[in-house]
C-alpha cells in the first residue's frame, strides 16, 4: 500500500503507544487529575475557592457546594450586589481584583476608567472588524485581543499595575468586540443585515451586550438583571479551571497580557470547557423532541434511562448537564440560576418549559443514583442555555459572553501570580521511551 501522511501518522501512534499502567506505575497524574478525581494542588490563591467536598480521615465526603469570591460566599454576594441598577457585575469585578467590597467612591473611580476605556482606537471597527469577518467567534476573538497589542505604547510593560491598566482596558472593550464581530459575522456569512450600534458609557456592561447584540437596541430591566446575574456566576472558578490555568501558564514566561488573554480565549473555546453548555442545548433539543414538555415524571424517566444506557441521543450513556469536576450534591451556580430563571420564565410566558427542566433535573438525579450509586447535581450549565435562550441571545454568542465574563478572573489570577509566585510555570514529564543508536 502506498504510504501518505496519514498512514505514516497512524502507525506512528501503534508504535509509540504508551500504556495506561505506566501513569501509575511513575505515580503520574493525568490532566492533573487525582485517583479521587479531585484537582493536583498546583498553586495558592485569594481570590475564589470552589467547595465540593470535604475530607475526613484522607476520604472524600459530598457536600452541598459552595462558591467563595475572595472569601464571600456566592449566595452571599447576590443579596447585596447592586443588580437593580445592573452594577452587580462591575462590583464583583472590583471585588475579585482588589479583595475587598468597594466604598461608594472607590465604585465611582473603578466605573470611571470603565467608561472611558470602551471606545475601540480610531479605525480599529473598521480594519480589524468590518474588513476582516471571522465565521468562527471565540477565534475572532483571540484576533481582536492580539490586534490591540499594535495599539498599546506599554503593550510589553507585564508590571502588575500596568498589567491591571491593560486588563480593564480589555473588559471595558469586550462587549463592542463581541457585538460588533457577530454582527459582521452574519453579514457576511448568513446575509443578513449590519446593524451597529454605538456604545453609550453610561450603561453597564450587561444593558450594552443586550443593546449592541439587538437590531432594535431594546432590553428590558429582567433581561439586563438576569444577565448581570449571568456574569457574576461565570466570573471565576478558582485558578484550577483550564484557562485561567491557562493564562496563568502563559504569563508566567514573562509575555504580555495580551498574549495570556488570548491563550484563556482558545482554551475557554473547548467543548470540555466553555462549550460545555452547548451539549446540553443539543441534548435537550433532542429530548424536547421527542417527548415535548411531558409532565409524566414516568415517560421522561423512562428517556433518560435511554440516554444512560446508550439508547437514545449520542450513544455516550452522559445526561450533559449534570454532573461536575468539582461539585457534588450542588453547584450553587446553577441552584441561583434557577431563582433567576423563574423570574425570566414569568416575564417571558415561558413557565411550561421551565418546569419541563426542573423536572428534568429531579429525575435525572434519581436515575442517576439508581443505576451509577452516584450522587449528582444539575450544573451551571444546565439551566444557562435555556436562559440564554429566554435572553433571546444567539448561541453562537453563550461562549463569547462566558470570556466577557471569565476576564476578570484571568486578570486578578494573573496580576496573583505576578505579585506572590512569579516563577516560570515548568512541569516535567517521565521519558518512557527506548533508547536508540543513530544507524542501527
Amino acid at each position: 500500500m502506498e504510504k501518505t501522511l496519514k498512514t505514516i501518522l497512524e502507525q506512528a501512534i501503534k508504535d509509540n503507544q504508551i500504556d495506561n499502567e505506566l501513569y501509575s506505575f511513575y505515580n503520574v497524574k493525568k490532566g492533573l487529575r487525582n485517583e479521587d478525581h479531585t484537582g493536583v494542588l498546583v498553586g495558592l490563591t485569594q481570590i475564589a475557592d470552589v467547595v465540593g467536598y470535604e475530607r475526613a480521615d484522607s476520604k472524600k465526603i459530598e457536600c452541598e457546594g459552595r462558591l467563595y469570591y475572595r472569601g464571600y460566599e456566592i449566595r452571599d454576594l447576590m443579596k447585596i450586589f447592586d443588580f437593580s441598577h445592573h452594577r452587580g457585575f462591575e462590583q464583583c469585578s472590583f471585588l475579585l481584583l482588589f479583595g475587598h467590597l468597594p466604598s461608594d467612591a472607590e465604585m465611582d473611580l473603578f466605573l470611571d476608567y470603565y467608561r472611558q476605556n470602551t471606545a475601540l482606537p480610531q479605525d480599529f471597527l473598521e480594519l480589524n472588524i468590518l474588513r476582516m469577518p471571522g465565521k468562527n467567534l471565540m477565534n475572532k476573538i483571540q484576533q481582536a485581543i492580539l490586534m490591540l497589542y499594535a495599539y498599546d505604547d506599554k503593550a510589553d510593560d507585564i508590571t502588575p499595575y500596568n498589567t491591571l491598566i491593560q486588563g480593564l482596558s480589555l473588559m471595558a472593550k469586550m462587549p463592542s468586540i463581541i457585538a460588533y464581530s457577530y454582527q459582521t459575522k452574519i453579514h457576511n456569512f448568513d446575509d443578513r443585515s449590519l446593524i451597529i450600534h454605538r456604545v453609550l458609557p453610561d450603561e453597564s456592561i450587561s444593558e450594552t451586550i443586550l443593546r449592541l447584540t439587538r437590531s432594535d437596541g431594546k432590553y428590558t430591566q429582567t433581561e439586563a438583571e438576569v444577565l448581570d446575574s449571568m456574569l457574576v456566576l461565570h466570573a471565576d472558578h478558582g485558578g484550577g479551571n483550564n484557562s485561567t490555568f491557562t493564562n496563568v501558564v502563559i504569563s508566567s514566561t514573562g509575555t504580555d497580557l495580551y498574549s495570556s488573554m488570548a491563550g484563556s480565549v482558545g482554551a475557554l473555546k473547548g467543548p470540555r470547557h466553555g462549550g460545555a453548555n452547548q451539549a446540553v442545548v443539543e441534548m435537550m433539543k433532542a429530548v424536547i423532541q421527542e417527548i415535548g414538555y411531558c409532565e409524566d415524571e414516568a415517560v421522561v424517566r423512562d428517556l433518560i434511562e435511554r440516554i444512560v444506557d446508550k439508547k437514545f441521543y449520542d450513544g455516550k450513556g452522559l445526561v450533559y448537564g449534570m454532573g461536575h469536576a468539582v461539585y457534588t450534591l450542588s453547584d450553587p451556580r446553577s441552584c441561583i440560576l434557577q431563582e433567576k430563571a423563574a423570574i425570566l420564565a414569568k416575564e417571558k410566558g415561558m413557565e411550561k418549559e421551565f418546569a419541563f427542566y426542573q423536572r428534568f433535573e429531579k429525575c435525572a438525579k434519581e436515575v442517576l443514583w439508581e443505576k451509577k450509586h452516584k450522587h449528582v447535581s444539575s450544573n451551571i450549565d444546565f439551566y444557562s442555555g435555556f436562559v440564554y435562550e429566554m435572553l433571546n441571545i444567539p448561541f453562537e454568542l453563550v461562549a463569547p459572553l462566558f470570556v466577557c465574563a471569565r476576564m476578570v478572573g484571568w486578570l486578578a489570577h494573573n496580576i496573583e501570580d505576578k505579585c506572590y509566585c512569579d516563577k516560570i510555570v515548568r512541569p516535567a514529564t517521565k521519558y518512557v521511551g527506548t533508547i536508540k543508536e543513530a544507524g542501527k
